[in-house]
């Protein structure tokens, strides 16, 4: 049995919504409707998150001079950085909150759209949705492939410079933050092993995620790199 069996029940209940939501509209929209709703749901954890980034950006000045103060003494610095952060009610990892909430939803996903079910019968501009591209067939088939993974390709670009400037802002460099930018483009091959209506279910929450940083960081406050690459 799979590990993923213990979201059976979670994934009826999601089956259950698309497949209400598809006895009106398309399936394909369904998902895609059904996809906005959990993030419209989960928005108040990102706003949450963007107030935290917004104060640690804030205090990026004194966690500078921290640095600079205990260079060389790890210890005295683990204890003036979680002193500052407590005084200033601020947490070291809220930009990671929505990130660790949408986990569960992502693995719902997941095995609802790779597990067989009447959803994937259906059909987006002609091909199937439980369709992997290994076994597309014909242009129009492949040209659905292609949009979708032209428009997950996008999404990553956007990140991806948003995610470089992210890490270039940072007063300290953290060891691996060179290669952060580059996990912007991993929905793209993920989405090349799941059929179509996974990808589409990536597409839809990969675009809604960059809007809405784009929308909570308008004032210009930097993204954390590690959370543009999520």
């Amino acid at each position: 049995m799979s590990v993923l069996a213990v979201l059976d029940p979670a994934v009826a209940a999601a089956h259950a919504a698309v497949a209400a939501l598809a006895h009106v509209l398309p399936t394909a929209l369904a998902i895609v409707l059904f996809t906005v709703a959990v993030r419209l749901s989960l928005h108040p954890l990102a706003r949450a998150a963007a107030r935290g980034e917004k104060a640690r950006a804030e205090l990026a000045p004194k966690v500078a001079a921290l640095n600079t103060k205990y260079k060389g003494r790890p210890e005295k610095l683990r204890e003036a950085m979680a002193e500052l952060y407590r005084k200033e009610q601020v947490s070291p990892a809220a930009g990671c909150l929505p990130m660790l909430v949408q986990i569960p939803f992502f693995s719902v996903m997941y095995r609802l759209f790779t597990t067989p079910n009447d959803l994937l019968d259906h059909t987006l501009f002609g091909v199937p949705l439980g369709l992997h591209v290994t076994g597309a067939h014909g242009v129009g088939q492949f040209a659905v492939f292609g949009l979708l993974y032209a428009g997950l390709a996008a999404v990553g670009y956007v990140n991806y410079r948003r995610a470089r400037r992210a890490a270039a802002a940072q007063p300290t460099p953290q060891p691996g933050a060179a290669l952060l930018p580059y996990l912007s483009f991993a929905s793209v091959l993920f989405a090349l092993l799941v059929p179509v209506a996974a990808a589409l279910y990536l597409l839809t929450t990969s675009v809604w995620s960059a809007a809405e940083r784009a929308w909570l960081y308008r004032d210009g406050t930097p993204v954390p790199a590690a959370v543009l690459a999520a």
